[in-house]
């Protein structure tokens, strides 16, 4: 198409600089860090921590520690307060609240105006170029593309502040022409409550995956069959913040389409960081030129004092990395609670794996949300089945019996033999997990796995009670607690 050339064309330094990043990704990070350290230099963390003695990343570690958003939290208080200089040396406006999971404590996650621009909308401009070199006929700037952003409001501590969920955020501050393209207009988009916007769109009720939510609603109300009878030109969804294999079955049903795309990208709260850039692979591209340090610690160092960080240029492949990053909001060596395995170094592509804080390690099986993801898709794939939420808890060892895991488990589909799926999903977890296999051998620490099936819309009833519909908030999948399990089967049995 004429349009996609020029728009290719118009913007060929940037995709000289992403081809750049695949062949020389140190180069894009060291400068990344120096700018950081700069303008660190001149806020008061930056103070406390020595910045400006820092001449190397050997002295960046030494200096600065490791935090979470419990060590960092005080500092973003008083930025909300209004205090300027603090973690950032622009003043920043704007806050992205996320709780990460479903806990209920919020994250306030300072979002700048350098942030927004050479970030987070600079990563949702690079997916829209990577696509459009893939797929030169493509019609998607003929089209609309369907946003169903969170909301924002001012902020409970400083009347000049605002404060919200990440899309929200970005609809707000998105430049003018996106509004030519994007669907539904800004104002409905906006809409603090989740059910009366989509209710703003069309009238129908759904399943707890947001988008999905939206989706079927809209067939709901329109009475289709699936988005195609709606949208014929639909053509890509591009889709993030958790794994979508566990989905990818309902969207292929209500978007009967060979050549449907799904392009995953990694957009966080605290960043944009990585993009699928080949549609045949599913790993992704970091974002290395776009105000993101990074660094990668295993995730045996994480209970240590001083742990091991590596730069992109050290580290290896198929190697379980929690996520540290230093941004241009002023989060330095922040530990997200991500956890990512690279499949390829140069160009560097990783996957994401989990987060720290959702695995099962109670009996030493060290499931990660990966394998259970991936036990679930061959479950599904050998009995028909498809999954539309699910949790998985500990059943704790006693005196009368071993312990074993417990599946909470939401079905669009069911298989013919609840039973038979139970078992193949043990086996599977067994063929992806050497340490739950050892733990199974003979039964001889964990028991077969509990499949508990919850009825339909459990998993959003649950997050109703809990006030986190919409916007960025998640199931969790693995826990090392009774705690979601316990809560979710008290609402079945209440409702």
């Amino acid at each position: 198409m004429v349009l996609n050339k020029f728009i290719i064309k118009l913007f060929g330094n940037r995709i000289k600089s992403l081809e750049r990043l695949r062949e020389k990704p140190e180069e894009a990070q060291n400068r990344i860090f120096s700018s950081l350290i700069k303008n660190g230099i001149q806020t008061k963390y930056g103070q406390e921590y020595k910045f400006g003695t820092i001449r190397g990343l050997d002295d960046y570690r030494k200096n600065v520690p490791v935090s979470d958003y419990s060590m960092l939290q005080p500092y973003i208080n008083r930025m909300r307060s209004g205090e300027s200089n603090v973690l950032w040396n622009s003043p920043v406006k704007w806050f992205a609240k996320s709780s990460g999971t479903t806990a209920s404590k919020s994250k306030y996650i300072p979002v700048s105006r350098e942030s927004l621009t050479d970030c987070h909308l600079l990563g949702s401009k690079d997916t829209t170029l990577q696509y459009l070199l893939n797929n030169p006929e493509s019609k998607i700037l003929l089209g609309k593309s369907l946003t169903l952003g969170g909301s924002r409001k001012i902020d409970e501590m400083n009347n000049r502040i605002r404060s919200g969920d990440l899309s929200a955020i970005m609809i707000h501050n998105s430049p003018w022409y996106a509004e030519f393209v994007r669907s539904p207009r800004r104002k409905i988009a906006l809409i603090p409550d989740f059910d009366k916007k989509t209710m703003e769109i069309a009238s129908f009720a759904g399943v707890p995956s947001w988008n999905l939510v939206l989706m079927n609603r809209i067939l709901e109300y329109t009475q289709k069959s699936n988005l195609l009878e709606l949208w014929p030109n639909l053509e890509v969804f591009f889709h993030g913040g958790v794994s979508f294999s566990p989905y990818i079955e309902q969207f292929r049903r209500i978007i009967p389409s060979d050549k449907m795309q799904y392009m995953e990208t990694y957009n966080a709260s605290e960043g944009f960081f990585a993009f699928q850039d080949d549609p045949k692979d599913t790993a992704m591209l970091l974002a290395l030129d776009s105000g993101v340090f990074f660094e990668f610690m295993q995730v045996t160092e994480l209970d240590k004092p001083s742990p091991s960080t590596y730069s992109v240029g050290e580290v290896k492949l198929d190697v379980n990395y929690a996520l540290v990053i230093s941004t241009n909001s002023g989060l330095w060596r922040y530990l997200i609670g991500d956890t990512v395995k690279f499949t390829s170094l140069y160009p560097h592509k990783i996957k994401i794996t989990g987060r720290i804080s959702h695995y099962i390690n109670v009996f030493g099986e060290e499931l990660i949300v990966a394998n259970a993801d991936e036990a679930l898709k061959n479950a599904c794939a050998q009995t028909e089945a498809l999954v539309s939420e699910y949790t998985v808890a500990p059943v704790f060892m006693d005196a009368s019996a071993n312990g074993r895991h417990e599946w909470l488990v939401e079905f669009d589909k069911y298989p013919d033999s609840v039973e038979q799926f139970a078992e193949i999903l043990d086996k599977a977890l067994c063929a992806v997990n050497s340490d739950y296999e050892a733990k199974r051998h003979n039964n001889t620490t964990l028991l077969p796995l509990k499949l508990t099936v919850l009825p339909k819309n459990a998993f959003i009833k649950w997050m109703e009670a809990k006030g986190k519909i919409g916007g960025q908030n998640k199931i969790p999948r693995l826990s090392n607690t009774r705690e979601y399990a316990d809560q979710l089967l008290k609402i079945v049995n209440v409702n």
